[in-house]
């Protein structure tokens, strides 16, 4: 996005790409289909140090920008799905890849593939930019660098902690950084409960002290994955707790009540049988009475039923780790980047963007959304 934006501006960028074509990650968002932004992308959207810094970014490329870009460039209309998240029509993330590789084709900007950067030294009123390129290492000097080499997750499209070593070395500030959008897994007793039920899904409402999510959550073989769980991992640190709403459109003590009023002669099981797959019901059977008549119920056998599926606590014993994460949390602290250009401070001509920088997304199209942005805060000051 930054070099696109730089040739639209009559600007000469090079880029130095580390894979063996471009825009690897665009490709696999989305199962593939790419959801390239979010419909209701605001500041609050965003996992941050200083929420504040993204007012700037997102009064200057705003979502319908976005939207306008790809239409503009690429003849991409979009198409909303869940929440506000926008993917292409055709279903292709392809298509959006294909948008800059013929924009830096028509601007005349180059882009090296199959290229790893090894340094950036300052040199001068610049930089020295050392890399290999078919085995060969060679070296060239810049006025300006941009890092959007991305962050930790997914190794094996080349993500590195590069642009942070390198943050470092220029004695810029790092937000500690930490997996996010990422599955949760759960250890020690609980563990084979939560094994037990392996692929059943539920629309829940996750939530602790600091937010709180309504979707999906889906139970899998090492603990509990799905867009509830992954948006709340951003939320999650070690050692805390959250809870899980496990029927939020209805409350449990309507439902008794009702039962009650027409005798009560079914079980607690036949009545969640009603919300929940049979495996799910069974496994209750481990915290509630699920064979005891409605009828039957004392006032602390229901406050168990209520507190058990409405305020279901989990532990996490940690998280899938980098590979299995969608994104990085944290990175390089916005109090070190100018919030009109992500140009660092103490440093002219060196500029930082997309998830590099300590700025991560809800799941849904808002960290693409950021990408773009800053792709476009960067160019205008190249």
């Amino acid at each position: 996005m930054c070099a696109a934006q730089a040739g639209l501006l009559g600007k000469q960028t090079l880029i130095l790409e580390k894979n063996d074509k471009p825009g690897a990650k665009i490709l696999i968002s989305g199962g593939g289909r790419c959801n390239y932004t979010n419909l209701y992308t605001e500041p609050d959207n965003f996992v941050t140090e200083n929420l504040s810094f993204l007012h700037e970014a997102f009064s200057q490329w705003t979502v319908q920008d976005t939207i306008s870009f790809f239409d503009t460039f690429g003849g991409i209309q979009g198409e909303e799905k869940t929440l506000g998240q926008l993917f292409p029509k055709s279903n292709k993330a392809k298509d959006i890849v294909a948008v800059f590789t013929k924009l830096l084709y028509e601007t005349g900007q180059d882009i090296w593939l199959h290229t790893e950067v090894k340094s950036v030294r300052r040199q001068g009123e610049g930089y020295a930019v050392s890399f290999v390129r078919e085995g060969n290492e060679q070296h060239l000097f810049c006025k300006k660098v941009v890092f959007a080499s991305g962050g930790l997750p997914v190794a094996k499209l080349g993500a590195s902690d590069f642009a942070l070593r390198t943050a470092r070395q220029f004695r810029l500030s790092v937000v500690t950084t930490a997996p996010a959008l990422v599955p949760l897994t759960i250890t020690g007793k609980e563990a084979i409960w939560y094994a037990s039920l392996a692929g059943n899904s539920v629309f829940a409402r996750v939530y602790n002290d600091k937010i709180s999510f309504e979707e999906n959550i889906l139970f899998t073989h090492w603990g509990l994955s799905g867009p509830a769980i992954l948006q709340i991992s951003s939320y999650w640190r070690a050692g805390e707790t959250f809870t899980i709403d496990l029927l939020p459109k209805f409350r449990l003590e309507e439902l008794i009540k009702n039962e009650r009023t027409v005798g009560g002669k079914r079980t607690v099981g036949q009545l969640l049988n009603d919300y929940f797959t049979k495996k799910i019901v069974e496994a209750m059977g481990k915290y509630l009475p699920v064979d005891l008549k409605i009828a039957s119920l004392s006032k602390a056998d229901a406050k168990l039923i209520y507190d058990t599926i409405h305020k279901f606590v989990v532990k996490p014993a940690g998280d899938k780790g980098y590979d299995r994460a969608e994104v990085m949390r944290g990175g390089v602290s916005t109090n070190e980047l100018h919030p009109r250009t992500l140009e660092a401070k103490t440093q002219s001509g060196l500029y930082f963007g997309g998830e590099a920088v300590d700025i991560t997304g809800w799941l849904g199209g808002y960290n693409f959304q950021w990408a773009w942005a800053s792709g476009y805060l960067i160019a205008q000051d190249l």
